[in-house]
């Protein structure tokens, strides 16, 4: 056994990346696949289960006794994927002492009911190797996720550490393989905050300035003032919902937990001393920077009374406006959850609805400054080979980004374009993750400018409609589950072997309205889905859908398209925007080949084969003048291609396969006019189809697109909007 137990090294995230795949490669690991038992008949196995494991093994005693007394070894013994983390009986001598206690008898029920599933993954099975990002991607028993840092044990070995003191898996002990999943022995006993937003905050010295300007614009109070759980909400007082899209007959589930949750960006104060000469708690200091930042964006609000220092909770005041800024209206437990998931299967390597060779991943959310988004994307694109131009300049590669954009056209960064980089993680004596916040620290000012306003974010939005509403991250919805695996027919379990998908009871999701015969269901990601970011939404029944649209930058003339996959087992519907019908109902049978569309043609020669598509695209797309008669041709329907920089992956080669080769992937362009950015709007799908068509009318959700005249409007010989 590694005896190194409390004294540790730990290089910055990124520098050690590299040095702990590498070592991590050489040895021999156990991927979540190789160990995933394939019995269905529980109880009935030959091999280790992850109870025999506890309990078997002397040095884990200790854990094996808080296991039995939170009456869970009993589920470590039936057929699953599970990932435990396992302290030996050093780790508990360890937190013992430091919390007084004299022997595990002194500890309630409830704590070990808390330790026990604080240390247990119960959905998924996770090797060291799959730990390759910030943290483990699902959520432990608590429902709170684990940390994990790359780093250096004593003896130079590289290792995952899962706290920023000192807690690591055992070299030589790691990947341990059950019949039920697989054992990760460690060193310390893992806590978690049980703190809210306004603790963790105020408890961190190093971000005193922005705490007393959170407290003193009212935004924190809002927070505090939030519920943090819906507690009337009963998820067992609803019944599945079966249904089928495209011939897979699938099982939707309400989510299990109905929270409101928060993630915060924040400048350290030395941030605010080095860079703009406020000094620690200097809050009219602070004032007069947002003042400054804010003035040009609001002007005719320089003169109103909650424009003063003295009315910092106004609705108008600078300050306050700063604050919201910095603020999502969703729960963010970790860097890597900020942007599309990275796979790793066979040849591929990237995030789902990007060619990371070519597209930064990027993905935009609302603040709680009305009528805002940040965007924020990893960095992943270091010479696009399109352009040739680098991409990359000062960022980190794959580290994150607000509101940077270096592309086509801003291709030198400059002071204003180069966004503020997100940290991972905070100094290891303070808690960044609360119960219903999380935060981050930021190099440089967050906020929506002048620049932000007409430049940065002046350029075509794509969201995941996974992104729009914040319950699904903030209830561990989104990206979750087993991407690489189908289940084409209904696992009737409640917690199905790769995942669940999930309906959304009306007054859910909050923005969000439809009529009682109306189903709204969440299909979890498939690498093979011809979906953007692998997952995608579908609307069943006589459905009468609206929600708010995310908020555009700037008013002026807008398109708003709809990203999804044609097939014929899809109906029809009428859209409106505000209330107002736009233009004809979008039928979801028709496909780009199709003689009313694009119909077979030299860009698109083929209805049944996408390579021979994608292969003539290519041809086609060395000429940028027949490229832009064809996007013309199209645009005149009201269509887009699918991006390029889009597509599917096999899950056993990981072939990707680009959406422009796909006749069924396109975007339809449902409003073109001119919208205020001041005001909310309101996006509707009503049933057009005069009886049941298809799968019970399914309308499919997959991605938005809001997109200003600065770039739809392109004319001229040879030019055209970006394909990607």
């Amino acid at each position: 056994m590694n005896k190194s137990k409390y004294n540790h090294k730990v290089l910055p995230l990124r520098h050690a990346l590299a040095a702990l795949l590498a070592a991590l490669l050489a040895a021999p690991v156990l991927t979540a696949c190789s160990d995933e038992p394939d019995g269905e008949n529980f109880y009935t196995f030959t091999g280790e289960m992850a109870s025999d494991y506890i309990t078997t093994r002397s040095q884990y005693s200790s854990f094996a006794t808080v296991v039995k007394r939170a009456k869970l070894m009993d589920a470590l013994a039936t057929y699953g994927k599970y990932t435990c983390f396992v302290p030996d009986n050093a780790a508990f001598d360890e937190y013992l002492k430091n919390r007084g206690l004299s022997s595990l008898s002194d500890l309630t029920d409830a704590d070990c009911d808390t330790i026990a599933r604080t240390h247990i993954i119960s959905t998924n099975i996770y090797s060291t190797y799959d730990m390759n990002g910030d943290e483990v991607h699902s959520p432990n028993m608590m429902r709170r996720y684990i940390p994990t840092i790359q780093g250096f044990d004593n003896d130079s070995n590289a290792v995952i550490f899962l706290n920023k003191r000192g807690a690591h898996i055992y070299y030589d002990l790691k990947d341990d393989s059950v019949e039920n999943g697989i054992m990760q022995p460690i060193n310390q006993v893992l806590e978690s905050s049980n703190g809210y937003a306004q603790e963790i905050i105020k408890t961190n010295t190093n971000v005193s300035t922005f705490y007393e300007a959170m407290l003193h614009t009212g935004v924190l109070e809002e927070i505090i003032n939030t519920p943090y759980e819906d507690e009337n909400y009963d998820p067992d007082s609803y019944p599945y919902y079966d249904y089928s899209s495209d011939g897979w007959n699938e099982r939707g589930w309400v989510p299990e937990t109905k929270k409101t949750g928060f993630t915060i960006f924040m400048e350290t104060d030395s941030v605010l001393s080095a860079k703009y000469n406020i000094q620690k708690g200097d809050i009219r200091a602070l004032y007069d920077l947002a003042c400054r930042l804010y003035d040009p964006v609001y002007p005719d609000d320089v003169n109103a009374p909650g424009h003063d220092f003295s009315q910092l909770t106004d609705s108008v005041n600078p300050l306050r406006r700063f604050v919201q800024y910095h603020v999502l209206t969703r729960y963010v437990p970790g860097a890597d959850k900020l942007t599309p998931k990275i796979l790793r299967v066979g040849s591929y390597n990237g995030a789902l609805g990007f060619d990371t060779q070519r597209m930064n991943p990027i993905d935009w959310y609302e603040t709680m400054l009305p009528h805002t988004m940040l965007k924020i994307e990893q960095a992943t694109v270091e010479t696009n080979p399109d352009y040739n131009i680098n991409y990359l300049q000062s960022a980190i590669k794959n580290e994150r980004y607000i509101n940077r954009r270096v592309d086509n056209l801003y291709p030198v960064e400059a002071d204003w374009n180069r966004g503020q980089h997100i940290l991972p993680t905070v100094e290891a004596e303070f808690d960044n993750d609360g119960l219903n916040a999380h935060y981050f620290y930021v190099d440089d000012v967050v906020a929506f400018t002048t620049d932000v306003r007409d430049r940065i974010q002046n350029m075509r939005i794509r969201m995941d409609f996974a992104t729009i509403f914040p319950e699904l991250m903030t209830n561990d919805i989104r990206q979750m589950g087993d991407w690489l695996h189908d289940q084409r027919n209904r696992d009737e379990s409640s917690t199905p072997k790769y995942g669940k998908d999930y309906y959304f009871p009306k007054g859910y999701l909050k923005n969000v309205t439809f009529n009682d015969n109306c189903y709204f269901v969440y299909r979890r990601p498939h690498t093979n889905f011809w979906s953007f970011e692998g997952d995608e939404f579908n609307i069943f029944g006589d459905y009468d859908f609206e929600f708010k649209l995310p908020p555009i930058p700037y008013s002026g003339e807008w398109q708003v398209r709809l990203g999804f996959c044609a097939l014929g087992g899809r109906g029809i519907a009428q859209v409106y925007l505000d209330g107002v019908a736009q233009g004809i109902p979008i039928d979801m049978r028709v496909y780009l080949t199709d003689p009313q569309m694009l119909g077979i043609s030299e860009i698109m020669p083929s209805s049944d084969n996408e390579t021979t598509n994608v292969n003539a695209y290519e041809t086609v797309r060395k000429d940028p003048e027949a490229l832009a008669e064809n996007q013309k041709a199209l645009r005149n329907l009201g269509v887009y291609r699918g991006p390029y920089a889009s597509s599917h992956v096999n899950p056993e080669s990981g072939a990707a396969t680009p959406w422009v080769g796909n006749w069924r992937t396109y975007r339809r362009v449902v409003s073109q006019q001119k919208m205020d950015a001041n005001v909310d709007h309101y996006l509707r799908f009503r049933v057009a189809s005069e009886s049941k068509t298809g799968e019970n009318n399914l309308f499919m959700l997959d991605y938005l697109e809001l997109v200003p005249k600065s770039v739809y409007g392109v004319d001229g010989t040879g030019q055209a909007e970006d394909d990607y």
